[in-house]
């Protein structure tokens, strides 16, 4: 595969889930992980997730923050796209890219019938 792959000390799809965890535990609302490897060139695992407010948007983001330090994450590169925006927040670790939404934006999105075909997996 072409792209950055630096995500991690260990396995993606493990961090993968496990991140998701953490956000289901931060009461992150319909957690979903993509295996996108098959058809993605830049990412092999998506975390889709919702939050209930913008409030709830940004806890959501320091609770991947703090779980990319704890599962020994290189946060080389991290983008993340923090614009004004209070709907949609992306963190890209590489193999790893996490979407954080309000509902609005993610049905308006709808970024799992973008990658319909990609393996659901369960966090």
């Amino acid at each position: 595969m072409s792209g950055i792959k630096s995500v991690s000390s260990g396995n993606a799809r493990e961090n993968a889930v496990e991140l998701a965890r953490m956000i289901k535990e931060g009461k992150g609302e319909n957690v979903v992980v993509l295996d996108v490897s098959g058809k993605s060139t830049f990412a092999d695992y998506f975390i889709i997730a919702t939050a209930s407010s913008s409030v709830h948007l940004r806890g959501l983001g320091r609770i991947v923050s703090e779980g990319i330090v704890s599962l020994g994450i290189k946060p080389v590169p991290v983008r993340q796209n923090n614009s004004s925006s209070d709907e949609w927040r992306l963190i890209d670790l590489g193999d790893i890219v996490i979407h954080l939404m309000t509902a609005p934006a993610r049905t308006f999105y709808d970024l799992e019938k973008l990658w319909f075909g990609a393996e659901v997996i369960t966090p």
